[in-house]
Formats: structure tokens, C-alpha cells, sequence
């Protein structure tokens, strides 16, 4: 047996609808580690969407679809109908989407009872039927991804969904492995995916339960793949993308502890103070906040002193650490 290296890792930011926007998007990337990222679900339903609806989704289309970093931001499609769906994937494109992501994962049941996201894995037909229009719609040079999971209630079909896959014309396809049922209760069945790897003629994209760099290593043993998308887990762990890269290139891990995940908050914040009503701009500090209590005891601490805080010049003051912090009634 050879002691060949283990080839470095693509990594992926995953669509956490409410939660990962452009502002996420820039302040993950500027880490490093990623070769894209993808937006949170465009809904398509009833129409051709206008253009207001796409650059809201991902302002970095008037940045030639790139975050600040020069990461790609590939726009995430959700619906059921091949035509709309075709139409508004070529309309993404022709704004400059560097590619479209299709979403047949999302669990949400709002989602799932007008048969979007996942609903639509107990249909595997009309799976291929969108992702062959989409790709006859947009020009060929622009990837075109998919988004699933093992099933809807069980696994049972899995076989069914990678006979539609393989041979729908997609640029490879991202894996969450759990059911819809499941949800995000562990475990991810990260073994099932080696299937997947051996039946499809593209890429894998492993996702579920990745939250240090070990759980990607266990993940890449598990599954066989080299391709990893992560949500949760770069949430709590800011670094979570450069790290993983580090433990595989043999180098030191990047020095990124609470101070710098603190200095981020306060670029965070104030991003969401230029974009934002000041109302709504202190929300996704204290969301966040929530993910990082798991990886740092100090972001425990900093919540229970914010979290009924609605000023920003108060909110800025005690992210950077100025006492006292006054709680507002």
C-alpha cells in the first residue's frame, strides 16, 4: 500500500436559507478555503422572475458574480416546473450567474407542499426532465448543479433517484445524507454516497455532519469523495474551510481564534448596517452568535449580554468588548 497524500479537498459554502446571504457569503470567504458558494433558493412558481429578484438574491451578479475574494456564486433555482424553471435558469446566466444550482433537498414542508426541494425526490422523472431543461437553456460553458437527498421518508428510492441522475446532463451533484424525515438529526449515512460515486458519471459533493476538519477526513474514508459542502459547521467555525485545507496540505492550521471571529462580527455588523434597515441589522449578528456559542465558549457569554439589545451603537460597543452593556428594555 502506497503512502500517497490525500488529494486536497474542494469545498464548497452550503445555501442555509435566512442565514448564509451575500454579507455571510463575503465575511466566510475572505477566510478562505472555498471554491464557491451557492445562494439561498430562488422561488420559481408561477413567471418569468424579473431582474430585481435575482441580484437580491445574489448582489454579487453586479460584481461579475464573484464574492470580494473572487469566489463564484452560483445561483440556487427551487420549483417543479421544467419550462419556468429553464427560462429563469437562462435569465440568471445571461445576468452573469457564474452557475445554476438546482434545489431538490430543501426539507422545508412549506416547501414540500407545492412539491419544491425535496418533495420532488419521490418524483426522479421530473428531477431529469428540469435538469435537462435547464442545461438545453443555459450555454454550455455555465455548470449547471443539483442539490438532493438519499429520499423523502426513507432511502428506499435512492436506487430510482440515481438511475434519473445519471442520466440527466449536470455538472456533478451535491449529496445530503440523510432523508427529508431525517432532517439534520445525526447521523449522516456518509457510506451510502460511495453508490452514488460508483453509478454517476460526474462529481459527488458529500454534505451532512461536517463540522471539523477530522469529520471531513472521516467523510471522504466513508463515502469516497473529495468534494465537501458545508453549512452548519462554517458557521461555528469561521475557519472551518482553511483549516480542512491546512490538515490536508500538512501545513498549520491559519490562526483564527475568538478575537478574530470577534473583529469579524464588527465588519458583520456594519456590512448589515449599510445594506439593511438598522431594524433588521442587528438580527444576523445575534443569529450568528448562536452558531459560534458551539465553537467558542467566549460567544455564550457575548450573547446572553446582547440579546436584547435593538441599538446598534450599543450592539457595536459590546462586540468590541466595551463595558458596561446595557440591555435594552
Amino acid at each position: 500500500m502506497t503512502n500517497t497524500a490525500p488529494l486536497q479537498p474542494r469545498l464548497i459554502l452550503a445555501p442555509m436559507e435566512g442565514v448564509v446571504d451575500a454579507a455571510m457569503r463575503d465575511q466566510l470567504t475572505r477566510i478562505g478555503g472555498y471554491e464557491r458558494c451557492v445562494t439561498e433558493f430562488v422561488r420559481v412558481s408561477q413567471t418569468l422572475l424579473p431582474k430585481r429578484v435575482f441580484i437580491r438574491y445574489s448582489p454579487e451578479l453586479q460584481s461579475g458574480g464573484h464574492t470580494s475574494s473572487g469566489v463564484p456564486v452560483f445561483l440556487q433555482l427551487l420549483g417543479s416546473d421544467p419550462e419556468l424553471m429553464a427560462a429563469n435558469a437562462q435569465r440568471a446566466a445571461r445576468l452573469g450567474a457564474p452557475g445554476i444550482d438546482l434545489n431538490f433537498g430543501c426539507p422545508a414542508k412549506t416547501v414540500n407542499r407545492s412539491h419544491g426541494g425535496a418533495a420532488l425526490l419521490r418524483a426522479p422523472q421530473v428531477i431529469r426532465s428540469i435538469c435537462e431543461r435547464v442545461r438545453e437553456h443555459v450555454p454550455s460553458e455555465v455548470p449547471v448543479t443539483a442539490k438532493i437527498r438519499l429520499g423523502y421518508d426513507s432511502d428506499d428510492r435512492f436506487d430510482e433517484i440515481l438511475e434519473a441522475l445519471a442520466v440527466a446532463p449536470l455538472t456533478e451533484v451535491t449529496i445530503h445524507a440523510r432523508t427529508r424525515k431525517q432532517g439534520y438529526r445525526p447521523p449522516a449515512h456518509w457510506h451510502l454516497l460511495q453508490k452514488a460515486r460508483q453509478r454517476l458519471p460526474f462529481p459527488v459533493i458529500a454534505n451532512g455532519e461536517l463540522w471539523t476538519p477530522a469529520d471531513i477526513a472521516r467523510c471522504a474514508e466513508a463515502s469516497d469523495c473529495n468534494a465537501f459542502m458545508l453549512g452548519r459547521g462554517a458557521l461555528c467555525r469561521p475557519d472551518l474551510g482553511a483549516a480542512t485545507q491546512a490538515l490536508y496540505a500538512g501545513s498549520p492550521a491559519p490562526d483564527f481564534g475568538w478575537e478574530q471571529a470577534r473583529a469579524m462580527l464588527i465588519d458583520f455588523l456594519g456590512t448589515n448596517l449599510r445594506r439593511y434597515d438598522t431594524r433588521y441589522a442587528i438580527n444576523p449578528v445575534k443569529q450568528w452568535l448562536v452558531y459560534l456559542k458551539v465553537y467558542y465558549p467566549q460567544a455564550a457569554a457575548l450573547f446572553a449580554k446582547v440579546k436584547r439589545i435593538t441599538d446598534p451603537d450599543m450592539m457595536a460597543a459590546a462586540l468590541a468588548g466595551h463595558e458596561p452593556v446595557l440591555s435594552a428594555a
